[in-house]
């Protein structure tokens, strides 16, 4: 059995919504163990108020933080550096930075240098520079909206799904960066080329649970299912029509 991946979660209490820490958590599972989860904020402000139920009930230890100077964020001061100390003294493979924060910017980029793979979590108003940043960025928005059957695929209507010439451009390169002599692509190697071109791309972002769901929708792409060549299930192609 592959061991899954050590990360750290570095949540700005200043940045976040506590009303989307289960969903939150849900997908950091989707990714790898969470050793450390960390909140940062001064807890003798009643802005924190929200978080401090959720604290004990998701085992996540608040780090304390002072506002000395009122209009200044020391939580970000704060936060970089504890993440820079993690770096260094414990073996992780990944962090997860929550905030809508452009100051973790840096921060990011430097973690990646250092061979870590860096996943940022935020709301639709985050800076495309942090967001760009990332190996990969989840909006938060989509967080709250998951409670779907798992047997059902979520499929929307093609008159609801607005896809733009970004869009198109980025799922058509992708189909044709892994298609074979006829055309036809395989389903998960061309999500991973969506994932090396667009940190942000989800497609829970267009309202589908899945990839494929998502092309379906879309009239310019073919849908095919093929057996697995072990038999063990069936795949699915994608081509551009």
């Amino acid at each position: 059995m592959k061991e899954q991946a050590k990360l750290a979660v570095l949540i700005d209490a200043d940045n976040a919504q506590s009303v989307n820490i289960d969903g939150l958590l849900d997908e950091v599972a989707k990714y790898g163990v969470a050793s450390i989860k960390r909140i940062y904020g001064d807890w003798t402000s009643t802005q924190l108020r929200s978080w401090k139920d959720k604290l004990l009930e998701y085992a996540i230890q608040p780090i304390q933080q002072f506002s000395y100077t009122k209009g200044k964020n020391s939580t970000d001061s704060a936060m970089i550096i504890d993440a820079m100390d993690l770096l260094y003294s414990e073996k992780l493979d990944g962090f997860c930075i929550v905030s809508s924060d452009s100051d973790f910017t840096r921060l990011a980029a430097r973690l990646r240098e250092s061979g870590k793979i860096v996943y940022g979590f935020g709301e639709t108003k985050t800076p495309r520079a942090f967001v760009a940043v990332c190996d990969k960025f989840v909006f938060t928005e989509i967080l709250g909206h998951q409670e779907m059957d798992e047997d059902k695929p979520t499929v929307r209507a093609r008159k609801d799904l607005t896809v733009d010439s970004k869009l198109m451009r980025l799922l058509s390169d992708s189909v044709d960066d892994v298609a074979d002599e006829t055309g036809w692509a395989y389903l998960g190697g061309v999500g991973q080329k969506i994932n090396n071109r667009s940190s942000e791309f989800d497609p829970r972002n267009y309202g589908f649970k899945k990839l494929g769901d998502l092309f379906r929708a879309i009239p310019q792409f073919e849908i095919e299912e093929r057996q697995s060549e072990n038999g063990s299930g069936r795949q699915v192609y994608i081509k551009a029509k």
